[in-house]
């Protein structure tokens, strides 16, 4: 075989160029790059074709082979607006490499909530043949299925919608206000508030769930009075500290991490010291707030890159799933100092 020389300058190395230089034909070399099943070329011709490949540093035309199997190395993310969202990013970390690692690469479409940018996107995705395509929203919640989504095979990601038929992996809300309510009772606190978000959403249900079964396993009595509603930002958790005081309580678990921050501000405000005087534990792990609060706020955290990477791996059969209820991903602990 003649040694060949890497193309120069703006040339595109094609089809016909690695068959002139390895000495077959251009079916030949269409044979042995696609890896078609059943073809009968000789282990010599086969080695010198991909020697070649490797000099001329031929690439395949992707679109073509997508048209020729029918479906593509592509994964599609459909996104309404984590990619601009900080702690929520982590979805798109997470699918990207698992994808990454099964040989797949991820095209991600963040629309802001735009229907007719969700609308364009999802039919390029379509027109491209991903393999599939992962639709996420940045905060768990019930949506609405758009209907070009039964065309291909589809995952929600932090969402999910009864009946569409859809697999969905969420995160496990309840297991987490358990996790967050056990942190406080294993630090030796019996009396423990709960300042929860008044926004319907399975957040909002889920986490005082928790906060129920973990007191009823501690053989602690529920009372409503220990609950306080309150917006789920910095102002709703600042409102509450009033309450919290008034309850007695020597712990409190936040409905987020935001929450927690307001409530730091009112207890600081009263002269009270965290722990020492109570102890406070929030929930989602946005790192720019916990990690950053005096004293570094304890937490649980949304699992963001896990569901990601476990949205991927049901798309490509690797993990099983269920087409009528959601998975459920673990909310782990994230201990520092506020406990």
């Amino acid at each position: 075989m003649t040694s060949v020389e890497p193309g120069k300058g703006a040339h595109t190395v094609t089809m016909r160029d690695v068959a002139k230089a390895a000495g077959v034909s251009v079916a030949t070399v269409s044979v042995v790059v696609n890896n078609k099943p059943g073809a009968r070329i000789g282990d010599e011709a086969r080695h010198r074709v991909l020697d070649v490949v490797a000099q001329l540093g031929y690439r395949p035309n992707m679109l073509a082979q997508t048209l020729a199997n029918g479906t593509s190395r592509f994964i599609g993310l459909v996104a309404d607006a984590i990619a601009t969202t900080p702690f929520a990013g982590q979805i798109i970390h997470g699918a990207q490499d698992e994808a990454w690692k099964n040989g797949y690469v991820l095209l991600v479409a963040n629309t802001d909530g735009n229907q007719a940018a969700e609308d364009e996107a999802i039919a390029m995705m379509l027109e491209h043949q991903v393999h599939g395509i992962l639709y996420s929203s940045w905060y768990h919640r019930e949506i609405t299925v758009p209907a070009t989504l039964h065309q291909t095979d589809t995952v929600l990601v932090n969402c999910f919608a009864a009946g569409s038929g859809l697999p969905a992996v969420v995160p496990d809300e309840e297991e987490g206000g358990r996790t967050a309510t056990q942190e406080l009772l294993a630090a030796g606190h019996s009396k423990i508030a709960f300042i929860n978000t008044t926004t319907p959403s399975p957040a909002q249900s889920g986490r005082l769930a928790g906060y129920c079964a973990a007191l009823e396993t501690a053989g602690i009595s529920y009372d409503e009075s220990l609950v306080f509603p309150a917006a789920p930002e910095q102002e709703g958790g600042y409102a509450s500290t009033p309450s919290v005081i008034a309850s007695g309580a020597t712990a409190v678990f936040c409905h987020n991490d935001r929450v927690a921050m307001g409530l730091y501000d009112g207890l600081r405000e009263q002269g009270l010291r965290i722990p020492q005087d109570i102890a406070v534990m929030g929930f989602d792990n946005q790192d720019v707030i916990a990690a950053h609060l005096r004293p570094p706020l304890s937490t649980v955290a949304l699992p963001h890159y896990e569901l990601g990477a476990a949205g991927v791996r049901m798309l490509l059969g690797l993990e099983r799933s269920s087409d009528t209820v959601p998975t459920r991903i673990a909310c782990p602990p994230i201990s520092r100092q506020s406990i």
